[in-house]
């Protein structure tokens, strides 16, 4: 056989049983037959260069990317309107059929809790893959998305289209993912959504090559003449599914709404039966023309919605009730649960508040409660169940000495918690240090709970400062850690040197100041002098502090041990200045309070476009808020600001407001 025959042979004996395997989960080659081809046909590409061709197996490996750039979409991703009951669903639907005066058949779809993205195919060869973004604009990831077994590099016919997908982590795999980190004192992901985002956005795709994603494609915008003749969406999944797409095999088509109320009620029990997260259903009208005819608000599709589940309640045992030391010296209890599946993943803690919330709830070693997931992410108690035993169970006893040095805990003026004063607490610094590392402040890899406690406990470290003090050599005296892993560790410690001042502020732990307050900060002053010299009255009078931060801030540059530290970390090359620089104006002067869940982005991410237009963000809601961005499971915040009559933002009204 020629040469070039063979490559070809090779190439499509690998593609065939990528498509068998991750796409219709169905083995075709075992793994040593597949790893002798795959071995063997980078040999000969590597040997015959001019028979390599971009849709060879071998291009999924990755490599490494200076940085992302931005890609404006041919077609706007737009945005899904929200449902979270059945009365809603109905109007939903009477709205779509009131025009056509008859029920209109309807497709269900698993919405898959991921990571948008849309893929270009160009005479059948995948060329572009680019992140959703704001929906108009979003990031070239292509080297990335190459890495993805189940997405084709060469579909089965050569076809001009556009697809949007959902690129997912498996759950066995985001658990062994956030094993693996654990052991190498690395930090978890908070959930399997947050694991696929963080692989997607590595600029080293081989790092992304070797996380296990996957992505289910959801529709198609068809180029090619004769398929656009494709007349209902439920067709064009199929026809996606011939070209070699992986589709989602629990779509259904229904006759109306009742068969999508049917199926909402029946996957909110089976979902967690599922390898992968899945927050609700999308209903779409089958019939593209009339989608076409309904059309778009300025967000969302009017022919389509979501449906989202509930947040599931478990019941469960409290084994015990542990407390931690948190960087500001507060003790905050946990709940220890018996191990429970709550919405897709096993948990064994749970928040407890403070001790005012224990004593509300009568709270005791040996109960019965009731949990759920705040946002799907945070399990706490909401109550205790009732029971025979309950009675007989203990009172729980606030402590009166810190668990960890066993010092007096005390009361703060005017708030609710307990706070350990020793400063030299190993809990209280161990916190803070791990504060200091975390992605809101230093943003520092590999730099977890369990390397900080085994570099504290080896008295390598004793507050954040000794993390620049760090060698290669201290790193290695680890348990697990070989000199790959410590070189690691020592590059990331030393680049975050250079994070920008609202970082730094953020993970000093100034006592009331949080992110949105360091980024307030960091918009008034040049750097951490300035911010030091700077008379409280001036501090008092900026926008989102007021007299109480101001304090706090003021207080902590005049602290002895805050300004020896402070002359430290100038020392050892810690001490940015701003660098923030407005790319236009068209919010200055305004202040925004953001508050629910946004859709096409993060609240941080909200809060860095505000700041990037001259706006501010604040924490508060007051009079001199602007305006108020609010996503779903909005709170208190929303009430108090239609009280005060403060203008409400949705997510497309602030994005309209940027254009």
């Amino acid at each position: 056989m020629h040469i070039e025959e063979r490559i070809k042979f090779l190439k499509d004996e690998i593609n065939k049983s990528n498509y068998k395997y991750y796409v219709e989960e169905n083995p075709y080659l075992s793994d040593f037959d597949y790893d002798q081809m795959f071995a063997e046909l980078r040999a000969l590409e590597a040997e015959y260069p001019m028979f390599k061709s971009p849709d060879s197996p071998t291009q999924r490996v990755g490599s490494v990317s200076e940085k992302f750039f931005s890609h404006k979409h041919k077609y706007r991703l737009y945005s899904l309107d929200n449902t979270y009951n059945e009365e809603e669903l109905i109007r939903w639907y009477d709205r779509v059929c009131k025009e056509y005066n008859r029920e209109l058949e309807l497709v269900c779809e698993l919405k898959i809790d991921g990571l948008a993205i849309a893929l270009t195919y160009t005479e059948g060869l995948f060329t572009l893959g680019v992140t959703r973004g704001d929906g108009v604009t979003g990031e070239d990831i292509t080297k990335n998305l190459k890495t993805i077994k189940a997405i084709p590099l060469k579909l089965f016919e050569s076809k001009n289209l556009e697809v949007r997908g959902e690129i997912y982590m498996p759950k066995a795999s985001f658990e062994k993912l956030n094993e693996e980190a654990l052991l190498n004192g690395e930090k978890i992901f908070a959930n399997p959504r947050n694991a696929a985002s963080g692989s997607l956005r590595q600029l080293d795709s081989t790092i992304t090559a070797k996380r296990d994603l996957s992505m289910f494609t959801y529709t198609g915008i068809f180029e090619d003449a004769e398929d656009k003749k494709i007349k209902t969406h439920y067709d064009g999944m199929q026809y996606l599914k011939n070209l070699g797409f992986k589709v989602n095999p629990n779509i259904r088509l229904v006759k109306n709404i009742k068969g999508a109320i049917e199926y909402c009620k029946e996957w909110d029990t089976k979902r967690f039966d599922l390898d992968y997260a899945t927050d609700g259903v999308v209903i779409k009208v089958n019939d593209i023309a009339i989608q076409k005819d309904l059309g778009y608000t300025a967000r969302a599709p009017k022919w389509a919605t979501a449906f989202k589940f509930p947040p599931e309640e478990v019941s469960t045992k409290l084994l015990d009730i542990e407390i931690n030391t948190g960087k500001t010296g507060i003790i905050t209890p946990v709940a220890i649960l018996e191990p429970v599946q709550l919405a897709g993943s096993t948990v064994s803690r749970a928040s407890l508040h403070n001790f005012d919330e224990i004593k509300r709830l009568d709270i005791r070693i040996g109960d019965t409660v009731l949990i759920k997931k705040a946002a799907e992410i945070i399990p706490k108690v909401v109550k205790v169940l009732d029971s025979v035993e309950h009675d007989s169970l203990p009172v729980y006893c606030v402590p009166k000495t810190c668990p960890s040095c066993g010092g007096p805990l005390v009361e703060k003026d005017g708030e609710v918690g307990l706070y350990c004063t020793n400063p030299v607490c190993g809990s209280l610094m161990c916190a803070k240090i791990e504060y200091w590392a975390s992605k809101e402040a230093m943003d520092i890899d590999y730099v977890g709970p369990a390397l900080i406690q085994q570099l504290y406990d080896k008295k390598f470290i004793s507050n954040p400062v000794d993390l620049y003090r760090l060698t290669i050599e201290d790193l290695i005296q680890l348990d697990s850690i070989k000199e790959k892993s410590a070189t690691n560790i020592y590059t990331s410690i030393q680049q975050s040197k250079n994070r920008p001042l609202n970082r730094l502020l953020t993970a000093l732990g100034i006592r009331h100041v949080g992110k949105e307050t360091a980024d307030i900060l960091a918009g008034e002053f040049q750097g951490l002098d300035d911010i030091a010299s700077a008379d409280l009255d001036v501090l008092a009078k900026i926008d989102g502090i007021g007299e109480i931060i101001a304090k706090s801030i003021y207080d902590f540059f005049r602290n002895e041990n805050n300004v020896k530290m402070i002359e430290e970390l100038k020392h050892i090359g810690v001490n940015p200045v701003s660098s923030v620089k407005p790319k236009s104006d068209k919010l200055s002067g305004k202040v925004f309070v953001l508050t629910g869940t946004l859709q096409n982005m993060t609240r941080d991410e909200a809060g860095e476009i505000i700041k990037s237009h001259g706006g501010k963000t604040s924490s508060s809601v007051s009079k001199k808020t602007s305006y108020v961005l609010a996503g779903e499971n909005a709170g208190s915040k929303l009430e108090k600001a239609q009280n005060l009559g403060v203008i409400i933002l949705t997510e497309n009204d602030f994005l309209e407001m940027i254009k």
